[in-house]
C-alpha cells in the first residue's frame, strides 16, 4: 500500500472490495442451498436407571438389588460377573484397560437403547486416617515449668 491515502483508498477499492463481494456472493449461495445444520434426534425416554460406580482400585460395579431385572442379561454378555460376597454386578480388573473401556461402552449403549438410564460415578472418597500427634516423652520439662528466677 502506498503512503498517499488516495492511492491506497484507490487500490483497495480495485483490488480487496472485488473479492470480498465475491466472497460476500459465495457464502449467500451456500447459506441458501443448506439453510441450517442438521440437529441431533432427541434422547430416549428413560423406564428405569441404576448407578455403576468406579471404584478406587478400578473395579466398576452396581449393587444387585439397585440393577434392573432387564440390565442383567447385557451387563453378564459385556463381561460383568456376580459377586457373591458383595452382591454387585462387577467389571473386574483383570481386563487391560482398553477393552474394559470398550465392555463398558458397549454396555452402556446397548442399556440405553432398551431404555435403562445408567449414571456413572466414582466411589466416594474414604476419610484420610487421622493425624497421629506425638505425645511428648516421659520426663522432658513442659513449656509451662521453667526453673525459678534467682533472687538477689
Amino acid at each position: 500500500m502506498p503512503d498517499d491515502p488516495a492511492r491506497a483508498a484507490a487500490q483497495v477499492t480495485r483490488r480487496v472490495l472485488p473479492r470480498y463481494a465475491k466472497a460476500l456472493t459465495a457464502v449467500r449461495d451456500k447459506a441458501r442451498l443448506q439453510p441450517d445444520p442438521p440437529h441431533r434426534p432427541a434422547a430416549p425416554e428413560v423406564n428405569q436407571s441404576f448407578t455403576l460406580i468406579w471404584y478406587p482400585d478400578g473395579v466398576v460395579g452396581a449393587p444387585y438389588q439397585s440393577v434392573p431385572a432387564a440390565a442383567h442379561a447385557v451387563l453378564y454378555q459385556c463381561r460383568f460377573q456376580y459377586s457373591p460376597d458383595e452382591a454387585a454386578f462387577v467389571l473386574p480388573t483383570s481386563y487391560p484397560p482398553g477393552e474394559r473401556a470398550l465392555l463398558l461402552g458397549s454396555a452402556l449403549r446397548q442399556l440405553t437403547a432398551q431404555g435403562i438410564g445408567v449414571n456413572l460415578r466414582h466411589a466416594a472418597p474414604t476419610a484420610p486416617p487421622p493425624s497421629r500427634t506425638r505425645a511428648p516423652w516421659l520426663g522432658a520439662p513442659s513449656a509451662a515449668k521453667q526453673p525459678p528466677a534467682a533472687r538477689r
